[in-house]
């Protein structure tokens, strides 16, 4: 997108057109409201009026088809063409009628209630709080008029998936707004691209076992979407993939099953604990997404110590890294293949076993590349994290033998600030580091792999166990080549040298200088 003075802009996920006036807006209307409380209010309503949007479209073609007998007060009208009925109560225009009334907040949870009852999708989803006395009455109607002014569900809008932009900049402004709470429902929409993009998730069943608000899935269909076209890929993206997801955080869960309905995305996406309460016990996926909670200490893990999942090692009480990393590789198909953002101390850490685990990773030929990211890319934390490559079979005849090497990416010195405290990773840089990937796993239209020194190495097991089995990048990719300036050596040298008596020479007046004034002021030795 090319900026009002005409220089183009890097693409990244901050390019935004009338969602940042739209939150501005609204944020307005926050007043003194708890962002974590706000978000809720907000985005609740904005659903609402995409279902209404897309109930009122196809209300008016019935409405205009009724002398041949179509029935616009008839649910399955609607349910037929994958449209959410709305009834009465619910439909915009009421809600907009009521807006200045005092009881609109009243209103606005029958109109909640009321899709629940007629949806069992969206049962327990939709927050049904807007009567609390804490809720300003005159500023939630105002923010209803404020959202009347777009449109977001009619077929126009929803080709150019207006609602799903607006609710993941609504998420991404609120994961600001909350600081390191705004972690557990966001990841950066430029890290869950990469993640996306690299792992291609054609065909299959995908899963999540941590899935926030659901943003690897829906990055995942937009990726299927965009390959569907066969460009270069042989047409082989067609939108069959199954959703398995869970989320322990029950706020966070209702939003996964709000970002995945706008879409008209269907998935089993279970509330609950990962880890004591794995509520999809038989599943094999074939790609595995996820960003885990970093560095968890009290995940139950004394409860656990002989659980089936620990097949290279019962992972630390007090650091849950591991058990995730164990639990995705039990959920992994036998030709599947997953990609997860984990801390750094991952890498390298020997703490309570951790380091064993990740040999007998390495060892048992589960890892396929590691990539260092720059840090200041997350809401949640301002460390630097990694990102992990697992493939079952790395033999499978889908790509190469990669059997007894790993790809290591340093991606560190990637990415563009887009605020004082937030980097994100360009489309260009995404696409390059995808790129080295696929390469190196023998991607024919990915074109040859070769070693880049500062970004990308491929090393042998040999190498790997030299290191002790530490998987960063930088220890491997060595250091990038320095340009050369043509100035040849015999010349720099001379040149640099007699900078150097020069300066040394200054220096010398200097001291002397000082000395003197010493002495002056009667501090002379």
């Amino acid at each position: 997108m090319a900026s009002n003075k005409g220089k183009a802009k890097p693409s990244t996920g901050a390019n935004i057109g009338f969602e940042q006036q739209f939150w501005a807006a609204a944020d307005a209307l926050r007043g003194s409201m708890d962002a974590a409380e706000y978000k809720h209010v907000v985005l609740g309503l904005i659903f609402l009026k995409y279902i209404s949007d897309a109930f009122e479209e196809q209300h008016a073609k019935l409405l205009a088809e009724k002398a041949q007998g179509a029935e616009p007060e008839d649910p399955d009208e609607y349910r037929a063409l994958s449209i959410f009925w709305v009834p009465p109560e619910a439909r915009w225009p009421h809600l907009k009628a009521q807006a200045k009334q005092p009881t609109i907040g009243q209103i606005v949870d029958d109109a909640m209630a009321g899709i629940e009852r007629d949806n069992p999708s969206l049962k327990a989803v939709l927050p049904k709080d807007y009567a609390r006395p804490a809720l300003d009455k005159q500023r939630l109607g105002q923010l209803i008029d404020l959202i009347s002014n777009i449109k977001v569900g009619d077929e126009e809008s929803r080709s150019k998936d207006v609602l799903g932009r607006v609710y993941e900049y609504f998420l991404a402004q609120f994961a600001s707004a909350e600081g390191k709470k705004g972690g557990e429902f966001y990841t950066a929409r430029c890290v869950v691209k990469l993640l996306v993009e690299m792992i291609e998730p054609y065909k299959g069943r995908v899963y999540d076992p941590c899935c926030g608000s659901s943003g690897m899935f829906v990055q995942s269909i937009e990726f299927i979407r965009a390959h569907a076209s066969g460009n270069g890929n042989g047409g082989k993206a067609k939108a069959d993939i199954s959703i398995y997801g869970r989320e322990s955080n029950y706020t966070t869960w209702r939003l996964a099953k709000m970002n995945l309905a706008l879409r008209g995305i269907e998935g089993q996406i279970a509330f609950g604990d990962t880890f004591h309460s794995d509520r999809h016990p038989d599943l094999k996926a074939d790609f595995i997404l996820a960003n885990p909670p970093f560095n968890i200490s009290d995940w139950g893990g004394d409860r656990l110590r002989d659980d089936k999942r620990w097949q290279y090692g019962a992972p630390p009480v007090g650091n849950a890294n591991f058990a995730w990393v164990q639990h995705m590789v039990h959920h992994l198909s036998p030709m599947g293949l997953a990609g997860f953002v984990l801390a750094n101390g991952s890498m390298s850490s020997n703490q309570s076993g951790e380091g064993e685990i990740r040999k007998n990773l390495v060892e048992a030929d589960l890892v396929d590349c590691m990539v260092a990211l720059p840090g200041q890319l997350f809401y949640s934390t301002q460390i630097p994290v990694c990102l992990w490559f697992l493939a079952r079979d790395r033999k499978n005849g889908r790509f190469r033998d990669r059997r007894g090497h790993i790809l290591f990416i340093d991606a560190r010195k990637l990415g563009q600030m887009v605020d004082r405290t937030h980097r994100e990773l360009t489309d260009g840089e995404i696409a390059r580091i995808a790129r080295a990937y696929h390469a190196w796993r023998g991607e024919k239209e990915s074109g040859p792999y070769e070693d880049v020194p500062g970004f990308c190495k491929s090393a042998t097991l040999d190498e790997i166990r030299k290191h002790g089995h530490v998987l960063t990048p930088g220890r491997y990719v060595g250091a990038e080549a320095a340009e050369d300036d043509g100035e040849p050596f015999e010349e720099k040298m001379k040149r640099l040298t007699a900078t150097l008596r020069e300066q040394q020479a200054e220096a010398a007046n200097l001291d002397a200088a000082i000395a003197a004034n010493l002495k002056e002021l009667g501090y002379g030795g």
